[in-house]
């Protein structure tokens, strides 16, 4: 939508999403994301550490079930959504501001990790989801048989890598 603000953030979760549901039913997920610049010193000629950023995030539906089964703490994530401006009273009855990232995308970071996808079930039809490599189910997901990415008429994933294949091909053996 025209005006709103679209972030992407890297960083780390400094604390497992935390899976709630609304009076309705609709599953909601929160965490918040600690995002570090660093910049190289070059007089110490070491890396350091500059102010973190704790930016707290929300996901919802089906999004936040896959997100709070696929994302523990410490998890390094690249995150891109929409920020949000939010106004409150405290307990002691001042006015006050949050700014939260309602989030679009969210996955691990492969910068120092690798991960296994798996495509979960999901009755609204809306985008994949999965487990990410180190994290924890809550629950198990169920998968589908055919790999997310295949292309209609194409075969196994094993044949990209069947002998005498000398490249990638889009299923109908025309290489790329």
């Amino acid at each position: 939508m025209a005006g709103e603000t679209v972030i992407t953030v890297v960083g780390n979760l400094t604390a497992d999403p935390e899976l709630r549901y609304t009076q309705n039913g609709l599953p909601v997920a929160n965490f918040t994301i600690a995002s570090t610049p660093r910049t190289f010193d070059r007089q110490a000629n070491e890396w350091k550490d500059g102010e973190a950023l704790f930016l707290r995030a929300s996901v919802w539906r089906d999004f936040a079930e896959h997100v709070a089964g696929s994302l523990t703490k410490g998890m390094r994530v690249v995150a891109t959504g929409r920020l949000r401006q939010r106004s409150y009273q405290d307990r002691e009855g001042q006015n006050r501001t949050a700014i939260e990232l309602e989030v679009d995308e969210i996955g691990p970071s492969l910068r120092y990790a690798t991960a296994q996808v798996t495509r979960a079930a999901s009755g609204s039809g809306g985008g994949g989801g999965g487990s990410f490599g180190g994290g924890q189910q809550s629950r198990p997901q169920q998968q589908v048989q055919e790999e997310p990415w295949a292309t209609p008429g194409s075969s196994a994933p094993d044949a990209w890598s069947a002998p005498g294949n000398s490249g990638a091909s889009y299923g109908d053996d025309t290489p790329f």
